[in-house]
């Protein structure tokens, strides 16, 4: 038997954000249905970043993610986040391919946003704002344009040129964008983190009624782009429970006591699920706490991994001798 090796620009070939959109939604069903395998990840902690071990199993499909995050690597002409993942067998445990994780990272991250907001944000929803304008800050605007018809985007980040790029990105879909401050990115219907942070970044008065926001940046204890305040008063949706109070958005507020796990209104399945509702009003403020799933991995794999043997993408190779 082969493996298929991917690269990057495999994975880009085949991969779009409404397949992957689709892919993960029904993965945080299957989630909240007990229906997956996903253990806790796994850390190595360095001094100026971290390697993570990320497997899981659903519906079939097995694997693991290998990735890191390393803030400083841009000053090096790296990625912050870099991911190998292995997709498996799951009857033999033979590895059907080794694929790049990295742009599935992005888009899988993307596509889980893009599904919470469909449940939680406003359905007229029309003025989009985001904090943070690296990589990850497209393939969240990629997932929202699948949801809602976008009139104009406001974006900040603490590097000009940053938001100044990711803004002549929206540009070039049609959308209008300006770069602004932090407050002024704040006053939209659906606002966006994605930063490093840890510190707030976000203050609560900037916060109007009704606002849905995607708090994306939080994936490890002690980061936090929100002031507590601003969870305090909002329907918190995670995407799991255990991991975001470890080292979700909601951790900071968690081991300072201000919040509890029954705070917590719901995981994102069991809203995807029917288990329980979405945005109940207008004027409520909801969060989405994204610290990322292996499921959600392991199912944009597979998707990949099917249509790069349909469309005779990638490199099969001899991994074994036997």
């Amino acid at each position: 038997m082969k493996t298929l090796i991917l690269t990057e620009n495999d994975v880009k070939k085949v991969l779009t954000m409404k397949e992957a959109m689709d892919a993960v939604e029904k993965a945080f069903e299957l989630h909240a249905k007990g229906k997956t395998q996903m253990p806790p990840k796994i850390y190595l902690t360095f001094e100026k970043g971290d390697l993570r071990a990320m497997p899981a199993y659903l519906e079939g499909k097995a694997g693991v993610k290998w990735v890191n995050s390393h803030p400083e690597n841009p000053k090096k002409g790296l990625p912050t986040v870099m991911a190998v993942l292995i997709y498996n067998d799951p009857e033999t445990g033979f590895p059907l391919a080794i694929m790049d994780g990295t742009h599935i990272t992005n888009f899988r991250t993307g596509a889980a946003s893009g599904v919470a907001s469909k449940y939680l944000a406003r359905k007229n929803s029309k003025v989009f704002g985001f904090i943070g304008c690296g990589r990850q800050a497209y393939t969240q605007f990629l997932a929202l344009k699948e949801i809602f018809e976008i009139e104009s985007v406001k974006v900040y980040d603490i590097i000009e040129r940053n938001a100044e790029k990711f803004a002549k990105f929206c540009e070039d879909f049609g959308v209008s964008a300006v770069v602004c401050d932090a407050k002024d990115a704040c006053d939209c219907d659906v606002l966006t983190t994605t930063t490093p942070s840890r510190k707030p970044v976000v203050k609560s008065e900037w916060i109007r009624e009704g606002t849905h926001i995607n708090a994306i940046g939080a994936d490890a204890p002690g980061k936090q782009e929100l002031e507590e305040e601003i969870l305090l008063k909002a329907k918190i949706v995670v995407d799991d429970l255990e991991q975001a109070m470890h080292g979700g958005e909601i951790n900071v507020a968690v081991s300072k006591g201000l919040l509890k796990k029954e705070d917590i209104y719901a995981t994102l399945g069991e809203i995807v699920a029917g288990m329980k509702r979405g945005r109940e009003s207008d004027d409520e403020i909801t969060v989405f706490d994204s610290t990322g799933l292996a499921i959600q991995d392991i199912a944009v794999a597979d998707l990949v991994f099917r249509k790069a043997k349909e469309s005779n993408v990638g490199l099969e190779i001899e991994l074994f001798d036997f």
